[in-house]
């Protein structure tokens, strides 16, 4: 028989910590697991995990509650499975967390369930630690609590002067379609949707990568030393990542997508020319449909001229 503080121990912890039982069916919650997801136990106790709740995905966009997820497998075969994966927080975000799933036992060893314990990968809790070092009130963006254009424009021009010795390229990121979300939801349903944008394109950026609010519903991207190829992976990532992000308004689900354009900053090439370029490539994405991704690549570094979804 556990001691009595067990359970308080647990709810203690940091860490999120919930567990389930055969049928994925939430039994327990801890304080953790609604810090990191915004989710209350009352929210959540007696729902599937599937059930629009965490519905984690891969980095690749595959959604594991259908096709690979840890806590089922624990469950069928009591294997323990670690994984790296974006979750989805109550404001609509996705967020990276590190998470092992192992299976639990009853005094006779038979599985009745599953635990999952997760917590902020390390990416994130890397860019978080960056930002608080800065100034917030002359460098961070109020509403979405990312870099402001300020804090962007000057990134670039530190990484203007590096060049050629290192390398960097920019990514432009605009909502599609954000006024209908405010003349239809109202401007308070607009800044949740900006929030909720902000947190995914931030989540799903390398370690050394940076977002800014450039202005409105558009944001940038910096990519210190970013090769073509993986600048259009990680335009993708993170246009996957937008158009599975979603919150709850007035009983509704408020989704939205979000058009890129990007480009390499060429050898002695200000920070004015290569924002231009990729705001061009930003344009040919609303041109061509919207919640895709275009790329500018030099002729000499031969890659195709742009890449769309």
């Amino acid at each position: 028989m556990e001691p009595p503080y067990v359970k308080d121990i647990l709810f203690s912890l940091v860490d999120g910590i919930y567990a389930v039982d055969t049928t994925r069916r939430i039994l327990f919650w801890n304080d953790g697991a609604e810090k990191l997801t915004g989710y209350s136990s009352a929210e959540v106790l007696g729902r599937r995990c599937a059930e629009n709740v965490l519905c984690h995905i891969s980095s690749e966009g595959q959604v594991l509650c259908n096709n690979g997820c840890p806590l089922k497998a624990a469950i069928h075969d009591g294997s323990v499975g670690e994984a790296v994966v974006f979750l989805h927080h109550k404001q609509g975000h996705r967020l990276p967390v590190s998470l092992k799933a192992s299976p639990l036992r009853d005094e006779n060893g038979n599985i009745i369930g599953a635990v999952e314990t997760f917590s902020l990968a390390s990416s994130r809790e890397n860019v978080l630690k960056r930002f608080e070092k800065m100034h917030k009130a002359a460098f961070l963006d109020k509403l979405t609590g990312i870099g402001n254009r300020r804090f962007g424009e000057a990134t670039l021009e530190n990484l203007s002067l590096q060049l050629p010795s290192t390398s960097y390229a920019v990514l432009f990121v605009d909502i599609d379609h954000f006024k209908d979300v405010n003349d239809t939801w109202g401007h308070a349903a607009g800044d949740d949707v900006l929030r909720m944008v902000a947190n995914s394109l931030t989540s799903g950026i390398r370690k050394d990568d940076s977002a800014f609010r450039w202005g409105g519903e558009e944001f940038l991207i910096v990519l210190p030393n970013c090769a073509p190829k993986e600048l259009a992976n990680v335009g993708e990532r993170l246009r996957m990542l937008v158009e599975n992000s979603w919150l709850e308004h007035d009983g509704t689900i408020l989704k939205v997508t979000a058009s890129f354009g990007g480009t390499i900053a060429n050898k002695d090439e200000d920070t004015n020319s290569v924002l231009q370029r990729a705001d061009e490539q930003l344009y040919l994405s609303k041109g061509n449909g919207r919640n895709r991704v275009s790329i500018a690549i030099e002729q000499s570094q031969e890659e195709p001229n742009s890449k769309a979804r």
